[in-house]
């Protein structure tokens, strides 16, 4: 079982890395729930691949740094939609 969780987490952490892409979309590829794509990436993968660790921290400070952004864009389109009705 452990090994499983462990090549789970850096399966993750690659396509994190490699897309860029936020903890919620992973979650929706890999088909779990967002606390344990967090979990798996911010504490299990630590131990089990220290540079990817690194990496995926990285691209999520950075998609942390552009949350507000992406949520100002959602909430124009939405409000933006409502007018054009």
């Amino acid at each position: 079982m452990i090994g499983n969780v462990e090549s789970r987490c850096v399966e993750i952490g690659r396509y994190i890395v490699n897309t860029g892409s936020t903890v919620r979309q992973a979650s929706a590829i890999f088909g779990i729930s967002k606390s344990t794509v967090h979990i798996d990436v911010t504490k299990r993968l630590y131990y089990a691949d220290r540079q990817l660790f690194e990496d995926v921290r990285r691209v999520l400070e950075n998609n942390k740094a552009q949350r507000h952004i992406r949520g100002g864009n959602a909430t124009k389109e939405k409000y933006k939609a409502i007018k054009n009705k």
